[in-house]
């Protein structure tokens, strides 16, 4: 299991990857920060651009904020990699 950290920006226009600064991954979400749309909508996200399943990715930190702490059952090499 790989820890990565993610700052969401929410209200995008589309989901996508914004960057990089850092160890810390930028990713705008469509969803807006309300009722948790916002964490569902980056899971869902990363299930796609990862290929793993919805429920392997846990968010251990950050569950109400902009800057999250992501686990996945993968190595930061092959994250890296399907996150460029």
């Amino acid at each position: 299991m790989t820890k990565i950290s993610i700052r969401v920006i929410p209200n995008a226009s589309k989901t996508e990857i914004a960057g990089r600064e850092g160890t810390t991954y930028k990713i705008r979400v469509a969803a807006p920060p309300v009722d948790g749309k916002a964490n569902s909508e980056l899971i869902e996200f990363l299930s796609d651009v990862l290929d793993i399943p919805k429920s392997s990715i846990d968010v251990i930190k950050g569950q109400s904020g902009k800057q999250k702490i992501i686990e996945v059952p993968m190595t930061i090499n092959e994250i890296e990699e399907l996150l460029r």
